[in-house]
């Protein structure tokens, strides 16, 4: 008898959500230092090749929806409809992530993530990737005339986004701030019609 479809995907999904879930869980009570990759995987009840399998570095335990992000973003860009304006898509995936960083309980994984340089400069590196991603998507858009160089700064604007609005006291407030910016930016990057 065959495994029903999805069923392997299934299960490695829920050991990669045990692990991060155990990981967290660890670094919050004991402090993300003090917490090894082999005490992570020992609580987990998994191998450290198992850990590994599913996350590059002990700094990726604590973001482990990054690539689920960086996914959402580039696929909303290749995704939206013909002539679809580009940045309301972009603003509802950051404001996505926004709601999900500033969730009840967040706020002790950000304490946890701003005490800790290593995990500061994870964050920074993943921003940058996300960024380069996002402009990516967005150059290889053939509906969308901005130059390269715009759609790298956009990008980088986007993705920067979500770090200042989930500080603000009012993050929606703040994504309608910087998303007016945003779009005003990338309305001035692109090319004029030639008058006739």
């Amino acid at each position: 008898m065959t495994a029903p479809p999805g069923r392997r995907e299934r299960k490695k999904a829920a050991t990669r959500q045990k692990i991060a879930d155990t990981a967290l869980r660890l670094f919050l009570e004991r402090g993300y230092d003090a917490v090894g990759i082999r005490d992570v995987a020992a609580e987990a009840d998994v191998a450290v090749t198992t850990l590994f399998s599913h996350f590059a570095s002990k700094e990726a335990l604590v973001f482990e929806r990054d690539d689920d992000f960086e996914q959402r973003l580039t696929g909303a860009v290749a995704a939206r409809a013909p002539h679809q304006p580009l940045i309301p898509v972009l603003r509802h995936e950051v404001e996505a992530l926004v709601r999900h960083c500033t969730a009840q309980g967040a706020a002790p994984v950000w304490h946890m993530i701003e005490g800790s340089s290593a995990l500061r400069e994870y964050e920074e590196s993943m921003r940058l990737r996300h960024a380069e991603s996002l402009a990516a998507a967005i150059v290889e858009d053939g509906g969308l005339p901005q130059s390269a160089t715009a759609s790298r700064t956009i990008a980088r604007f986007v993705i920067d986004a979500y770090a200042v609005a989930r500080e603000a006291a009012d993050p929606v407030a703040a994504l309608d701030e910087i998303f007016a910016m945003i779009e005003a930016a990338w309305a001035a990057a692109s090319p004029s019609d030639p008058t006739p």
